[in-house]
């Protein structure tokens, strides 16, 4: 269904099965829809994607669904966020399982804008785009120069044709949602931005878009990111207090797995990404790690207070010295042989 035939959705209609009530080409229409939800008092919640969703997006249409009155879900492929063109070309572009995904999820709305709609001087530079100072300069913005201004230049004109609204996104992409957080707010978008839990594979890598690219081999050795990550997690857990013996065990177990290139695995402050300092308690820490398998890039991060939920124990167990004797002496990692896998979780999926 177009936009021209958009069905008027009413008050404590039930959410939309199969597929959504309307597919968007143009924003000005999408914006006059959301406008109609909210002057009849209705609530919006908003999930912005690039497409070839899986069962994590799906989660976060999900939880708006459960929150909002309508849903609305984008479905645009941001070509100013992507540095190398052919990483850009190697993007899956899925768009009819994508609509179908988003309507199963609870989607009432999609829009599916053509780039020309969204950045109409493209390929030349967008003469208008939105950096965020600080936040994204390390990591992934050190990684990929000019990605975090893409990803903000999208973002703020996505919140400005959908207007008030619950945004969500998922906490995979940590610092991409920090970046939003902190350009909502300069901004004064009138968005809450709402971060959710990441979505694991059953070995415990989490769900992206990318992970389709990868081989069989290539994608058994990936499951190693988030054992990097638990390890580090373990050891805070366990007492360690210095925020470099973390970061060479987390990179110690990532050596172990020669098909995976790590780019860094690093110990930061939860608010505003610095490197850590110290691990006090009292202070929020995130365990950021990034990596390529295969020439394919991936990334992924825990909060170590959660624990390490969705990451199932490794195959071989890792016993860790958290206080070493000598301040200067490398992390000891003890590995026993390999042991049966683990059972599955009786918990997982409540």
């Amino acid at each position: 269904m177009t936009a021209s035939t958009v069905p008027e959705v009413p008050p404590g209609a039930p959410e939309p099965v199969g597929r959504p009530a309307a597919v968007f080409a143009l924003l000005s229409e999408y914006a006059s829809a959301l406008d109609k939800v909210r002057a009849s008092g209705r609530t919006v919640g908003f999930v912005p994607t690039m497409g070839a969703l899986h069962a994590g997006h799906q989660a976060l249409v999900r939880r708006a669904a459960s929150e909002c009155d309508v849903v609305a879900v984008s479905i645009f492929v941001n070509p100013l966020q992507f540095g190398d063109p052919d990483d850009l070309e190697r993007y899956p572009r899925l768009p009819d399982e994508d609509v179908q995904a988003a309507g199963e999820a609870g989607a009432t709305f999609v829009l599916m804008p053509e780039v020309s709609e969204m950045f109409p001087s493209f390929p030349a530079p967008v003469p208008t785009a939105v950096t965020v100072s600080g936040l994204a300069d390390r990591w992934e913005g050190a990684a990929r120069p000019g990605h975090f201004s893409g990803v903000a230049t999208v973002v703020a004109k996505l919140f400005a044709v959908t207007g008030r609204c619950r945004a969500y996104f998922g906490e995979k992409d940590y610092q991409q949602l920090a970046v939003v957080r902190r350009m909502a707010a300069d901004l004064s978008f009138p968005v809450e931005v709402v971060g959710c839990t990441t979505v694991r594979d059953e070995d415990g890598l989490a769900l992206s878009s990318r992970n389709v690219r990868l081989g069989a081999e290539e994608r058994r050795a990936a499951a190693v990111l988030p054992q990097a990550l638990a390890a580090g997690a373990r050891a805070i857990a366990e007492g360690e207090y210095r925020p470099s013996m973390v970061e060479a065990l987390m990179s110690q177990v990532v050596g172990e797995e020669p098909a995976v290139e790590l780019d860094y695995a690093v110990v930061v402050d939860g608010n505003d990404l610095a490197p850590a300092i110290s691990l006090r308690p009292d202070r929020p820490l995130r365990l950021l790690i990034a990596a390529h398998v295969g020439g394919v890039r991936l990334i992924d991060n825990i909060d170590p207070a959660a624990g390490t939920r969705g990451i199932p124990p490794p195959r071989r167990s890792v016993t860790y010295s958290a206080t070493p004797i000598n301040p200067t002496q490398p992390v000891m990692v003890h590995r026993s042989r390999p042991g049966p896998a683990p059972a599955d979780d009786p918990t997982k999926g409540k």
